[in-house]
């Protein structure tokens, strides 16, 4: 069988071990193609294609439920499902999106694209299933770096306490997440797979056979998961911190031998009360490339199958805003000892491995745990200390009571820097960083900051660091900046609430905050080819706002507009109506921003122009809003 005749899981039901094996290679086969040609997720679903098919051949899945943690493991997932034929469509517009969501397929059972939600939403079926006096499975399948996340660990606590109800979590262990993992379940599984006595068993028995007639010095396919099996099979109570939480223990089983995993699920589904089947896998599995770089093969952009680097850009870019603040934070803070990064196992993502790289000792690396991070950076204000929280706006909404009741409200200077702000793209709607002008400024205490490019960037990093009166915070995009000189030292921060004016003109005020400024400008200047001359303000500042300079400004030419990459509800344009009904300057004003709806999958520019945000047709809205007469109502 052709994995492309597979449209329903089922049919993987009776297909021979041989049969899996050549499903899997196609499925790997498929995945890296893709990949290579667009971009996306790599080492995360080839670690687990023979999970999936060992998993999916001992359940119905008419009945059963598998709810995958994240949804960038669930490429396999996907392909098994119906979608094999538009998977070469992954993650673009109209597409295959690169997350579950529930709208897409009958068998994605829960969305999501944050790490450590399986367990609690697994459970939560489970539980209805009870209620209800239903009849199917539910799973759970979480990698190891998700189970870093106190959710996931919530949730293994409060399966734990229910003895009766049927739940399988399935730990996809390949020691990874996208950065290394770190912290004490991390290093407990490590020592499973590196103790002593399992070495000494593993190794004693390889030299063995490696005496006998015939063996020589490698060892054949069977013996070496004998060998694998001896290993298992010596670890005398791996899951006894499981156990004690009331789960059943199953493993480590190896996660690329269907025949070993297919009797261990079949087993799994047999007891009664959660029970946890710890799958060990190697991340990349199948793409040697990937298998030796699994940091740097957690994603990528489209890239050649045959080298495995990445396809060159026509033409050479700017520098990414992320590549921008990371080489300004470590400059700093190798004049300043008191600066500690922290990330939550995004080092590569927010630039941060830079900085342990150049100074282990000011970075810190939580793991997914953004709510521990941010109240971490709390106790080291408390000490005096500069802690810079680098965590993606999307990532930081889960943080959002410990910003408040840990940060804000003891007004403690803690610099908070939010990558992918704005519109990401290809990863949709869990990962657009709409929100966090909005559901920041409205916090007491709370400076908000955005630079127009990559330099002003380097200026609010030292305005963050220096900035010592209580929490700060700066968003900024995804990708790369204008390619405007950046300066190596001499750096000067910026003056607190204080915006710019970048450009005069008497018609129409523009005021834009962030990667809207640029966009502003190119209003204006199509403006002017109309003969309509704009003032435009950076307005640098959405909290404090800078009223000093725009609402003499909005009196005095009486027309506004704002521009912002971020939900309009609460954001930077909300601040300037509110700033003008409360001054009592009553002109009209036209808001340009993510309107309430989701932003789904596709490319920034592809998302702009559906949201009517590029430069050309903001300025057809500005024309008609204020400078078309429109003829006269109907009586």
């Amino acid at each position: 069988m052709h994995i492309s005749e597979i449209t329903h899981p089922n049919q993987l039901h009776g297909l021979s071990i041989r049969q899996l094996e050549e499903i899997a290679r196609q499925i790997r086969e498929k995945h890296l193609q893709t990949i290579a040609k667009s971009g996306g997720h790599l080492g995360p679903g080839l670690g687990v294609v023979e999970l999936t098919l060992g998993l999916y051949q001992t359940l119905d899945l008419d009945r059963d439920k598998v709810i995958w943690d994240v949804g960038h493991q669930a490429y396999p997932h996907k392909m098994i499902t119906g979608r094999y034929h538009d998977f070469h469509t992954l993650r673009q517009k109209d597409g295959i999106a690169g997350y579950l969501k529930r709208c897409e397929n009958k068998f994605d059972h829960f969305g999501a694209g944050h790490a450590s939600t399986s367990i609690s939403a697994a459970l939560g079926m489970a539980l209805a299933r009870d209620l209800k006096g239903e009849n199917f499975k539910s799973v759970a399948v979480i990698g190891d770096g998700a189970l870093t996340g106190g959710m996931a660990l919530e949730a293994i606590n409060h399966a734990g306490h229910l003895p009766k109800t049927r739940l399988l979590v399935v730990l996809n262990d390949n020691d990874m997440s996208i950065s290394p993992n770190v912290g004490a379940i991390s290093r407990s599984l490590n020592k499973v797979r590196l103790s002593a006595p399992v070495q000494f068993l593993a190794d004693n028995l390889e030299e063995q056979f490696k005496h006998l007639p015939f063996f020589g010095e490698s060892l054949s396919p069977e013996l070496q998961r004998m060998k694998e099996g001896m290993k298992r099979l010596a670890v005398p109570k791996v899951g006894a911190v499981f156990e004690e939480l009331g789960f059943t223990y199953m493993g480590p089983v190896d996660g690329h031998n269907l025949e070993e995993l297919i009797s261990t699920f079949k087993a799994a589904h047999t007891l009664e009360g959660p029970v946890l089947v710890h799958v060990v896998t190697t991340k990349g599995k199948g793409y040697a490339i990937a298998e030796q770089d699994q940091v740097g093969y957690h994603a990528q952009n489209p890239f050649d199958l045959a080298t495995g680097k990445a396809i060159p850009s026509s033409k050479p870019k700017p520098p990414a805003y992320a590549k921008v603040f990371a080489h300004t934070l470590v400059k700093l803070a190798e004049n300043n000892p008191k600066i500690i990064g922290i990330t939550a196992a995004m080092a590569t993502g927010t630039g941060l491995d830079k900085l342990q790289a150049k100074l282990p000792k000011q970075y810190i690396d939580v793991g997914i745990a953004e709510q521990h991070g941010v109240t971490v950076a709390a106790g080291l204000a408390c000490e005096g200390m500069r802690p810079v929280v680098a965590i993606y706006s999307t990532f930081l909404q889960r943080a959002y009571d410990q910003i408040i009741h840990d940060i804000c409200i003891q007004n403690l200077p803690v610099f908070f820097c939010m990558d992918r702000a704005g519109i990401v793209g290809a990863d949709g709607p869990t990962h657009q960083g709409m929100y966090d002008i909005a559901y920041l400024r409205c916090i007491p205490n709370m400076v908000i900051m955005a630079p127009k490019d990559e330099a002003e960037l380097q200026r609010m990093v030292v305005t963050g660091i220096e900035y010592t009166d209580g929490p700060i915070a700066m968003r900024f995009p995804r990708g790369n900046g204008y390619g405007v000189p950046l300066m190596e030292e001499g750096w000067e921060p910026l003056p607190i609430g204080k915006g710019e004016i970048i450009r005069s003109g008497d018609d129409v005020l523009l005021l834009g905050y962030g990667t809207m400024v640029y966009p502003a400008m190119q209003v204006a200047e199509i403006l002017s080819e109309h003969g309509i001359q704009a003032t435009v303000v950076n307005a640098r500042f959405v909290k404090p706002l800078d009223t000093e300079l725009i609402l003499p400004l909005a009196q005095r030419i009486g027309k506004v507009v704002t521009f912002e990459e971020g939900c309009l509800m609460g954001g930077f344009g909300s601040a300037v109506a509110e700033a003008l009904l409360d001054n009592n300057v009553v002109v009209p004003v036209k808001r340009f921003g993510i309107p309430d709806k989701l932003v789904e999958h596709a490319t920034p520019e592809q998302s702009k122009a559906d949201l009517g945000l590029t430069s050309s047709q903001m300025a057809e809205q500005v024309l008609a809003a204020f400078f078309t007469k429109q003829p006269a109502a109907v009586r």
